[in-house]
């Protein structure tokens, strides 16, 4: 499955989604690695069947193995911590702000890629997951290695495309059973 296949399943009612996945797969802003990885991130951090899919298909040829490796861990790790994180930021009671974490985060010290591209994809992860302090966190850490404010800006277009996808997607398939 292709990029053309998952834009043939969303409806006519979401065409300016259609149209901003093909201007996301062509934007220049980002290199090929930070870009497509950011859409397996994303496609992943959605769990949906036909985005995954393809998702998985368009960047077979266009990322390594250890690029899709890190960008799938992204998702994954960023599916705890954002939980973890938004909880600790919105609790009324400060005191877990002090107390440790106590969750294996090893991939982020480790991803296997640029720190920097393992960083956008968390960002893109955290930004679907509506998680304010790992936001905050990961764009801090992105600056420091020079990313760009359009560059995360870019990851962030991708993201809230491919959860809008896999959203019109889910909600067209739960009418439809």
């Amino acid at each position: 499955m292709s990029l053309e296949a998952l834009k043939s399943e969303v409806p006519e009612y979401a065409k300016d989604l259609k149209l901003n996945l093909s201007s996301l797969a062509r934007e220049t802003v980002l290199d090929d690695q930070k870009k497509w990885g950011a859409f397996l991130a994303a496609a992943h951090a959605t769990g949906v069947r036909p985005v995954l899919k393809a998702i998985e298909g368009e960047t077979a040829d266009k990322l390594s193995l250890e690029a899709r490796s890190a960008a799938k861990a992204a998702a994954a790790i960023m599916g705890m911590n954002n939980v973890y994180y938004r909880f600790v930021h919105l609790a009324s009671a400060k005191d877990y702000k002090t107390l440790p974490a106590k969750l294996r985060m090893n991939v982020i010290a480790n991803p296997g890629v640029d720190k920097a591209d393992f960083e956008l994809w968390s960002l893109v992860v955290s930004a679907m997951n509506g998680c304010g302090a790992c936001i905050d966190s990961h764009e801090a850490e992105l600056r420091k290695h020079g990313v760009s404010a359009e560059q995360i800006q870019a990851a962030v277009r991708i993201a809230s495309t491919v959860n809008a996808i896999a959203c019109v997607i889910e909600s067209e398939n739960a009418i439809a059973a």
